[in-house]
């Protein structure tokens, strides 16, 4: 395990000369958090979104650069490599949140390190946490999962970008609900390719009101990316999940 008091220095490097890349990262999240105060304030909310910034394919110490950037909400979308970041990064303040499609047999895994699943879309995956939650709840005491249903927001099929259909939903709300060791937080969606994210984002909303209907605690809405985050906090996002135009573009694989 490394010691705590070797991050300075490995992030500031053997040469002691300033560290660029958290320098890139400062100001990349501060050109997104003036954009996401600027679309709450149009809004009219005074209720900002909770930012998570997704990390996929990027190392492990460019969250600690956000780390100690004051960010704590962190987003992957695939079991192996978030995994492994949370066990190289444990014992530090982070909230991990799965947003990728997740396989059922996957789901042990994430229970040792997710706070959330945000791309539940089918009743089997639902069944796979709650037996996973529970067996680690049983062995560490962790807290209760986060739900989000994924839902699709595409028309077409052959577009599909992941997710339950809407009428799926009250099915899987009902399900997580009754299910120990799961909480329902709300829903995800990504808007669809070409699509103004506009109408997608206000159909989403639409979809929120419904479920909110039967479950009022399930106030989450997961939404807005880099390039739609304007319009996702129009509509009610309460989270919303950053990655290039903090991290910029993935890095190479040597």
């Amino acid at each position: 395990m490394a010691e705590p008091g070797n991050n300075e220095a490995r992030l500031a490097g053997t040469s002691g000369e300033a560290d660029t890349r958290s320098a890139q990262l400062t100001q990349r999240l501060a050109v997104v958090k003036h954009r996401i105060e600027a679309a709450t304030a149009a809004a009219g909310r005074t209720d900002a979104p909770r930012l998570i910034v997704v990390t996929k394919f990027h190392p492990a110490d460019d969250v600690r650069r956000l780390s100690a950037l004051g960010i704590t909400d962190v987003g992957e979308n695939r079991d192996q490599e978030a995994a492994a970041k949370a066990a190289e990064l444990a014992g530090m303040d982070l909230r991990w949140h799965f947003i990728g499609q997740l396989q059922s047999n996957k789901a042990k895994s994430v229970a040792k390190y997710a706070s959330s699943v945000q791309s539940i879309d089918r009743l089997q995956l639902v069944d796979a946490l709650a037996k996973a939650i529970a067996r680690e709840q049983d062995a560490t005491g962790r807290n209760d999962l986060d739900c989000f249903i994924q839902v699709s927001l595409d028309d077409d099929a052959g577009a599909h970008r992941g997710g339950a259909a809407p009428e799926a939903v009250g099915e899987l709300a009902e399900r997580i609900e009754s299910a120990a060791g799961l909480r329902l937080s709300g829903l995800m969606a990504v808007a669809p390719l070409g699509a103004d994210p506009e109408e997608a984002f206000a159909r989403l909303a639409g979809i929120s009101e419904a479920l909110r209907g039967d479950h009022p605690d399930a106030t989450g809405i997961s939404a807005g990316m880099s390039q739609d985050l304007e319009a996702a906090v129009k509509f009610g996002a309460t989270h919303l999940r950053i990655g290039s135009d903090i991290l910029g573009s993935r890095p190479a694989v040597g």
